[in-house]
Formats: C-alpha cells, structure tokens, sequence
C-alpha cells in the first residue's frame, strides 16, 4: 500500500503542476479563462496577481508530493520522512479541495478533481501502517 500511496500522490503532484501552469503562466489565455470562469480579459489581468501566488503555492506542494513519492519508491532508508512528506503534501491539497467546495458549491468538479488523489494517497498511507 505505501508504494499505491507514493503512485497516487505522484499523480496528485503532477496534476498540481499542471494546475501551477495554468495559474502562473496560462492565467490570461482564453482557454484557461473559460476553465476558471474569468468572464473577461480585463477580470484576467485584475486577478492575474492573486493566480500568479496561488499557482506557485500550488507548485510547492506538487514537489513536495513528487519528492515524497520519490523518496518512497527509491529511498527506503528515508520512508519516515516520506510519509511525513506525503501526509503533509497530500493533506493540504485535500483540505485544499475542501476549502473550494465549502466556498463556492459551483467548484465542486474542481475540488474533485484537486482532492480526490490526496485523499486516496492518504488512504493508501493509512492502510501501509507503520511497516
């Protein structure tokens, strides 16, 4: 289970790469807009600050689950700190999720998608035990 825990959060860290590309680099494209629901480009560029940070916060929390993952299935001298890595990581991005839900309703696709590979990575860790 703790190697299922690593693949799950590598995959919740990838995804929130993608979402770091999105918020950081792609904020004022048409495509990205229509994503996050920005109605126009002036609403893009008055946000585009505030997507910048966010999409960085987004991208520590990616290496944290991917260095996690990593000292997991290649370091197993290090699987404590990885668990704390990962239950650190894989915990903001769920309680990330649910903030979103609990703050707009009309989000909860995006918190699905946000949370729902933390959330089982976490399982998988909780299942592992302390093995």
């Amino acid at each position: 289970m703790l190697i299922a825990s690593a693949v799950l959060a590598a995959m919740a860290g990838a995804l929130h790469v993608y979402i770091f590309v999105l918020e950081s680099v792609r904020w004022t494209h048409p495509s990205t807009m229509r994503t996050f629901g920005v109605r126009s480009r002036d609403e893009a560029e008055t946000t585009r600050l505030l997507a910048f940070n966010q999409g960085f916060y987004n991208l520590f929390l990616a290496v944290g689950a991917l260095v996690g993952a990593g000292l997991v299935l290649w370091v197993p001298a290090f699987h404590q700190a990885a668990r704390a890595l990962l239950v650190m990581t894989c915990g903001s991005m769920f309680a990330a999720a649910i903030v979103l839900i609990l703050s707009d309703r009309t989000k909860a696709r995006a918190a699905t998608v946000q949370g729902v590979l933390p959330l089982l990575s976490l399982v998988s860790l909780a299942l592992a035990g302390r093995g």
